[in-house]
């Protein structure tokens, strides 16, 4: 039996977005998950995976952090020895993947997104495309979840042996069953992740204030990841917004939905949308790599450029303007574009080719 570990940056995100791929490998191998929390810890413990806890900050770039990230990967690679490592998100791949290469031992990356990393001019990005190159040099394969992120990596020669595209994290179809489309009561615009500013929420909040009134509602499902709360309690208390809390099974609030709304400003593959979409509901979102794949427009919802609130209440005017019966329409074929080209099985049957091919190797 191999050994498999999984680094990552979520126990919750491992378990909503990727379970069924440990489900595939817990059947020929043994499966130890790094992750730094416990929100899923229990349901992954029953599952047969063996968790470890390795702290990780997300968002911080402090070097002395990052070194003792650098170094407890590298003790737990030397402890478990295993045959193959999967690295998920920014901190895993790069510090993760360099432990593996001195190591030597095999490893495969996912690039989830890129945030505004590379957006970023002079020192800063060179040490980043550096970093992602000592990282990834050796990865057996790196998975990409759109074009855009995959042809920037390309541009700066960071490269693995192989590299390959999916849609995303795909969705569970069978979790996220559709639902008939809400036809009574008022038009509810749901925004659902993590409450930041690359997420969009200042143009989301300005939308909410400006298109205030008694047959429409901005929802906001998720909990606050930079210091928005008292703002969002400010409006929720003036009527312009409800706070629907954070939640691990979001499926009935997204039946409550009329719309998902993603103006985020950076995605790999917006969850949000293709769960919204499998719900059947339409969705309004940024045109951008990593939502532009999830959406048709005018078809299953509509785009607008982020980061400007005016774009984001024009598409949502736009979207105010059609029948019940249209929005209805809009959601049956947002079902059926999942149906067709996200569908989580087809993109765990793509990483299970390629570990099958590592460990046989």
């Amino acid at each position: 039996m191999s050994t498999v570990l999984i680094l990552i940056n979520s126990s919750g995100g491992l378990y909503d977005f990727r379970n069924e791929l440990l489900v595939g490998l817990l059947d020929k191998h043994r499966v130890v998950v790094s992750v730094p929390d416990d929100t899923k810890v229990r349901e992954l413990e029953e599952e047969g995976c063996e968790i470890v806890t390795t702290p990780i900050n997300r968002r911080g770039v402090n070097p002395g952090e990052d070194g003792k990230l650098f170094l407890s990967y590298y003790r737990l690679l030397k402890k478990i020895k295993p045959d193959l490592v999967i690295t998920y998100t920014i901190k895993p791949n790069i510090y993760g993947g360099f432990a593996c290469r001195l190591l030597r031992i095999p490893y495969i990356a996912t690039i989830t997104g890129l945030g505004g990393a590379f957006e970023r001019k002079g020192l800063f990005l060179k040490m980043i495309v550096a970093m992602y190159r000592a990282g990834l040099r050796k990865a057996e394969c790196i998975f990409f979840q759109n074009k855009e992120n995959m042809g920037i990596f390309a541009g700066y020669h960071i490269k693995g042996k192989k590299a390959r595209l999916v849609n995303g994290s795909g969705v569970n179809l069978r979790r996220h069953t559709f639902e008939e489309y809400p036809r009574e009561g008022k038009t509810v615009f749901l925004f659902m992740g993590r409450v930041m500013k690359d997420k969009g929420i200042m143009e989301f909040l300005e939308a909410a204030v400006r298109l205030h009134r008694e047959d429409v509602e901005f929802a906001i499902l998720g909990y606050c990841d930079e210091d928005y709360q008292e703002l969002l309690n400010e409006y929720e208390e003036k009527g312009i917004i409800s706070q629907w809390g954070f939640h691990t099974e979001v499926h009935p609030f997204l039946a409550k939905a009329s719309a998902m709304v993603v103006p985020s400003y950076h995605e790999g593959m917006s969850n949000a949308l293709t769960e919204a979409g499998a719900t059947g509901r339409p969705v309004i979102a940024s045109d951008i790599s990593g939502c532009r794949e999830a959406f048709e427009e005018g078809v299953t919802g509509f785009g607008f450029m982020p980061a400007s609130a005016d774009e984001l209440i024009g598409a949502l005017e736009k979207f105010l303007a059609l029948s019940k019966e249209e929005q209805a329409r809009m959601g049956k074929a947002a079902r059926a574009k999942m149906e067709r080209e996200f569908d989580r099985d087809m993109i765990i049957g793509a990483y299970l080719e390629e570990i099958d091919t590592v460990l046989k190797a």
